[in-house]
């Protein structure tokens, strides 16, 4: 047989390579194979791995969902007696669903990990593939809950194709209806049949909503919103393979983005006794992204709403008095780069003198009291370095409140969540989970009890039943049992701090190593990269077998870094629950990404352990967002990154949607969208890059991704991308034919950051008859290529 010489060539600088980077010891399709199906064969070694809990409706037990053997368990403990109980019948559940969505379920599987209770507990509702579902417990009747409401294209725009709940509102007192008729407000005497009329400047293009219509306690008047709609932006996508029939189809999304106009909502107030209509001056609020729904005092002297200015720079509460219609500003809160609509929180006393207020001003996300006649700051109730994540409770009658925090314990990683409480005053700061971990609370609604379930990456959840006067333990309710899976080879990933850009702020990461490490080789390092901005990312607690969302989970690097790397996540610059002036890098400017922090982390890291090989250059893989900054990091900064996969990204901000992409980068739209796209900055590819998509991609409009192949085809770039028929926005990362993505990924990032040779998976025996089974290692053949 003649020698294959250019395979020869590409044989040696492969050897050459292995030579010089040990660990490159060649994977076999078993080994890929094993690595993709690491999840499937880990998730279900645990027991008594616990999720946050939940107080039900009779507001003394406790519900949660835990690992069991070979599933999940919904449980529910009860404090005073230690009992615990199945929530419902599992399998009756899993039975009826099946039913309904033609299909077996098991049922330690079930289809959704979480649960509101309805009816005082005799129901539950779930979200299975976004869609919600309800179960009646008295029969196990199970099905999709009807849709309540007229749906939002991101939040700003109304679906007219779907009509509004126009049912009559009924007053408190029950003397009175009011509806929308012919665009405008109507009311009537309950019990009788004639509508009368209270507006008559609705119309097709300025129209009264009626899901608005807000009564005053008082059922002497009435406030709703007249709406200006904006522009209805239809997204087309074709379904090309559907599975009923066979030519492809057309779907259609309701889908604003970045610069479109959004529906204008004016309030309106209506004296019920005769007819009286006053309009609002819109001084306070000439210019709205968002507004909240409106919402009356007690004593129904005014009623009030969160208006969100366009670009996300000014925030307002707006009192509207009841018998002028004058508007004036309870609260006012402007930023130089963004306010964090995520970070909006607002408590009113019964009074309404008093407002609590949640605000980035001093540069931390903090607490304020506000006098609520003159929107005046009393007191800025917490102070410092750290953060405020969220409020739990409010208790006026104590004057305390219960909230969760991060980074205010030195020397403990400032991503790790706890729970305080603290008077009005600001007084008596009080915190109330002592272990050094992430805690998720549950506060009972006598507020005398709490269930804190806490864990770290190298700590399993431990649930707890506390006392909220000192924070005491009672019980320990679960203790998550990972016995079996550490036997199995589970190793928990390594935390790693570095400078960041400014010399002094510290960038928080993980490292998963190889299970097979050998501190004696050398590994190329590839980073799981999600950028945000919108939350943190690099896993604080335990549970490492989620799926590929908002970053890769432990489990799916620890399946790349089994093939031969180190597999990293980073929480640069620009990503949130630090301070204001870490997230504000973000604004305007989606390209930075954190990527001067990362790379500075990668270096020391090198620096520190010599297996951390950076010579070939660190790959990147994302999904969403973090497919647009796995790209991103080829594009601008191509001598540290080389090799990037990419799951949908939203490669260019003016493509994508509307609430992501101005909160961010703003508005209008700028200069600062084309210079941090990917499709304009195309030409700048240097490295590998592969993309996979989903058609049927719903977050963000597929033709991103086909614009950005069109951007690299002109500019005589050479990528890789698949397209998967039918699929959305998460195929091949959490939904759809997962190990198909997977084992793309992997080959991928084998062949070029790897220098390895991958199988040619078309060999496979099992689609062969025996007597054609192919050649090659464990019945797979080996396609040989030139390292690169």
């Amino acid at each position: 047989m003649t020698p294959n010489f250019r395979w020869l060539a590409g044989s040696a600088l492969r050897v050459s390579a292995l030579i010089a980077t040990p660990a490159a010891a060649e994977k076999s399709a078993a080994d890929i194979e094993r690595s993709v199906h690491l999840r499937q064969d880990w998730e279900y070694l645990t027991e008594n791995v616990a999720d946050p809990a939940i107080w039900a409706p009779d507001g003394r037990t406790v519900v949660y969902r835990k690992t069991v053997p070979g599933g999940f368990a919904f449980v529910r403990y009860d404090p005073a007696n230690g009992q615990k109980v199945p929530v419902f019948d599992q399998a009756k559940v899993a039975a009826s669903l099946g039913k309904a969505l033609e299909e077996t379920i098991d049922p330690h599987h079930l289809p959704f990990d979480s649960i509101d209770f309805e009816d005082d507990g005799k129901a539950i509702s779930f979200e299975i593939d976004e869609d919600g579902w309800r179960c009646d417990l008295t029969n196990y009747a199970c099905g999709k809950a009807p849709r309540t409401g007229q749906p939002r294209g991101f939040g700003v725009v109304r679906d007219q194709r779907v009509e509004a709940d126009n049912h009559a509102r009924l007053s408190p007192d029950g003397r009175w209806e009011a509806h929308v008729e012919n665009f405008n407000i109507a009311i009537r005497r309950t019990g009788t049949l004639d509508w009368t009329r209270i507006s008559n400047d609705g119309s097709a293009g300025n129209f009264y909503d009626p899901e608005s219509i807000a009564w005053s306690p008082d059922s002497e008047k009435l406030a709703a919103y007249r709406v200006r709609p904006g522009y209805a932006r239809i997204v087309y996508r074709v379904r090309s393979s559907p599975r009923d029939q066979l030519q492809p189809e057309l779907t259609t999304q309701l889908y604003p983005k970045p610069g479109d106009a959004v529906d204008i909502d004016q309030p309106q107030l209506f004296h019920v006794a005769d007819g009286r209509q006053i309009s609002v001056p819109g001084d306070l609020f000439p210019n709205p992204y968002d507004m909240s729904r409106l919402s009356w005092a007690k004593d129904s002297r005014f009623v009030s709403f969160v208006y969100e200015q366009r670009g996300h720079q000014l925030a307002r509460v707006v009192r509207v008095d009841a018998e002028t219609g004058a508007p004036h500003a309870a609260v006012t809160e402007t930023a130089k780069t963004f306010i964090d609509e995520a970070r909006r929180f607002l408590w009113q006393s019964d009074d309404d003198r008093q407002l609590i207020w949640m605000s980035e001003r001093d540069g931390w996300n903090h607490l304020y009291m506000l006098d609520g006649a003159t929107g005046k700051v009393v007191r800025q109730i917490t102070k410092g370095p750290w953060v405020v994540r969220d409020v739990v409770k409010v208790d006026p009658d104590r004057k305390q409140i219960y909230f969760l925090a991060g980074g205010m314990t030195a020397g403990e990683d400032p991503y790790f969540q706890h729970f305080y409480r603290i008077d009005f005053d600001g007084s008596h700061l009080t915190p109330l989970t002592p272990a050094k971990a992430y805690h998720d609370i549950a506060l009972a609604p006598d507020l005398k009890t709490y269930v804190d379930t806490y864990s770290r990456v190298d700590l399993p959840p431990v649930s707890e039943l506390r006392k909220t006067s000192d924070g005491s333990l009672i019980e320990t309710i679960e203790k998550g049992d990972i016995g079996k899976l550490t036997a199995a080879g589970f190793r928990a990933p390594e935390p790693f701090v570095a400078k960041g850009r400014d010399g002094r702020t510290d960038i928080y990461g993980l490292i998963v190593k190889p299970r097979d490490f050998d501190p004696a080789k050398k590994y190329p390092v590839i980073e799981n990269i999600y950028a945000g901005p919108h939350g943190s990312f690099v896993p604080k607690t335990w549970w490492p077998f989620g799926y590929h969302a908002g970053g890769d989970k432990v489990i799916g690097m620890q399946s790349l870094a089994d093939l031969g790397f180190i597999v990293v996540q980073i929480d640069g610059m620009g990503t949130n629950n630090r301070s204001k002036a870490f997230h504000d890098v973000a604004w305007k400017n989606i390209a930075d990404a954190g990527f001067p922090d990362r790379i500075l982390w990668h270096k020391a890291a090198a620096e520190r352990y010599p297996w951390y090989d950076l010579s070939r250059g660190v790959g990147l893989y994302g999904g969403s967002a973090g497919g647009q900054d796995a790209l991103l990091g080829l594009l601008f900064h191509p001598d540290f990154y080389t090799v990037g996969v990419a799951f949908a990204g939203c490669y260019d901000n003016r493509m994508d949607k509307i609430s992501w992409n101005e909160q961010w980068m703003g508005w209008p739209v700028d200069a600062s969208y084309s210079a941090s796209s990917a499709v304009d900055n195309a030409w700048r590819l240097r490295g590998k890059l592969l993309m996979m998509v989903g058609e049927q991609d719903e977050n963000v409009d597929p033709s991103s991704t086909l614009q950005l192949a069109n951007a690299l085809i002109e500019s005589g770039k050479v990528f890789d991308m698949l397209v998967f028929p039918n699929e959305g926005h998460s195929v091949g990362r959490s939904t759809g034919p997962i190990d198909y993505g997977q084992r793309k990924e992997f080959d991928f990032f084998l062949r070029n950051l790897g220098g390895q040779d991958t199988p040619n998976w078309n060999s496979r025996a099992s689609q062969a008859s025996p007597s054609r089974r192919s050649s090659g290692t464990n019945g797979w053949a080996i396609t040989r290529r030139s390292a690169t």
